[in-house]
């Protein structure tokens, strides 16, 4: 296919074509494509899942790809095959993360796949911040940031939100419900150009917060999981077979770590490569700086979190702080030390219980996944990590029994301090009464 011209998506087409997004983390995603409404982009979010997916993006990438890219090749050669959608007005869209991971060729795999597969005439925007790919007719503006930083940062809000809810709720939906009625109002703020500035996160943030904190919910011990991994198979219910559906349907409480947490970590990485390596003064600090500003906008969900009562994460750069003595922050290929890092945090705020959910065959989360379990648990003991491949040729019985398999030591753990709380007031007594 040497030499084949591949079309681009042009400033022109941005009023003829509908935009298909894949759909890896489906709250943000959601709230992302209001952004690109607003601008006048028409856009959708896909849905479709299904054996055939996987079928499809095995067909026409080669099997020893990386899985989540036979995923969203095949759910976007699936949707073009449907029938939904003319062909000819119609563009794809894609992340190019610009680092070592083979989510930075999934582009030119996706191009290579559409002419083979008959739609050689379908253009693929480039979403990037590292100039991988210029003039695709999607410029990236400060301001466009500024909203993608604000919308995921709700979006991770609202994640959260409804997990430390829903397993509690007395009235079974009642957080779901909450979720969407706040994905539509967000939305309804973008494409209104609003919400998006500090004093209207601000002002938002500890409303939305409140409001979930008003859903009548009963505490009782639960086993607390938390799930780590692969940025898409961590996020996508189609990469990692509904994984939050099925611990929610074995009563647990789920604790998914946010999606900003990727995107500072990806800033982090500029001024560590410049301090390892060599760089400019510029690259030394220009991360810090926007650091600096995405803390404040941390911040005020924290607070918002916090001061209603939920769990909040970690501030970024405690985080960072997690990999000291595990991993090295030079280990930045994948997901790399933010993995390692995410674990180490979830465990020492009581999710102890881990999936490190990774494709197999993803050097980088093997090694900074599995690669790091047994430090973890020698300076955590109660640390109970068990991690998950997925590959097409994975089934879904055998990865959900051996989730089972955690689960079974976890609630034996959780009866255990429990038990040994119920009985601790009964042995104090004798001593307090004897010490009188």
């Amino acid at each position: 296919m040497s030499g084949y011209e591949y079309p681009r998506f042009t400033p022109e087409m941005k009023k003829t074509h509908k935009i298909l997004i894949p759909n890896m983390a489906p709250v943000q995603f959601r709230l992302m494509s209001a952004i690109m409404e607003q601008r006048g982009y028409m856009c959708e979010l896909l849905d479709n899942c299904g054996s055939q997916v996987c079928e499809l993006g095995l067909k026409y990438v080669h099997n020893d790809t990386c899985y989540p890219a036979l995923l969203v090749i095949g759910q976007f050669l699936d949707a073009l095959g449907s029938g939904k959608y003319d062909l000819d007005h119609t563009a794809l869209i894609i992340t190019q993360t610009g680092g070592g991971c083979r989510a930075s060729n999934y582009i030119h795999l996706l191009r290579k796949a559409l002419v083979k597969a008959g739609y050689g005439q379908v253009p693929v925007v480039s979403l990037n911040f590292s100039g991988l790919e210029k003039g695709s007719g999607f410029p990236i503006t400060l301001t466009t940031i500024r909203r993608l930083l604000a919308v995921i940062y709700y979006g991770d809000m609202l994640v959260s939100l409804k997990a430390q809810t829903e397993p509690y709720e007395l009235r079974p939906g009642a957080a779901a419900e909450m979720q969407e009625r706040w994905i539509e109002t967000i939305r309804g703020w973008f494409l209104a150009d609003k919400g998006w500035k500090s004093r209207e996160l601000r002002e938002n943030m500890p409303k939305i917060a409140a409001d979930f904190a008003s859903i009548p919910v009963k505490r009782v011990p639960k086993v607390k999981v938390g799930v780590v991994g692969e940025i898409y198979v961590k996020y996508s219910p189609l990469g990692n077979n509904d994984l939050e559906k099925f611990l929610a349907a074995q009563d647990c409480e789920v604790n998914l770590p946010g999606l900003m947490g990727f995107v500072q970590y990806c800033i982090y990485n500029f001024s560590e490569t410049a301090r390892l390596y060599g760089g400019n003064v510029f690259t030394l600090n220009a991360s810090s700086l926007l650091l600096g500003i995405l803390e404040k906008m941390e911040g005020v969900m924290i607070d918002a979190l916090r001061q209603n009562g939920f769990h909040a994460p970690m501030p970024f750069r405690e985080l960072v702080r997690q990999a000291d003595g595990v991993i090295s922050t030079g280990d930045k290929m994948g997901e790399g030390w933010l993995l390692t890092a995410e674990m180490v945090e979830l465990v020492r705020t009581g999710y102890e219980n881990i999936i490190c959910a990774q494709p197999f065959g993803c050097l980088p989360n093997h090694i900074c996944g599995k690669g790091v379990i047994n430090r973890i648990r020698s300076l955590y003991p109660e640390a109970n990590i068990t991690p998950i491949d997925y590959d097409p040729g994975a089934t879904r019985v055998n990865q959900e029994n051996r989730i089972k398999l955690m689960l079974a030591v976890a609630r034996e753990r959780l009866e255990e301090r429990e038990a040994e709380k119920r009985l601790k007031p009964v042995t104090e007594k004798p001593e307090l009464v004897k010490a009188v």
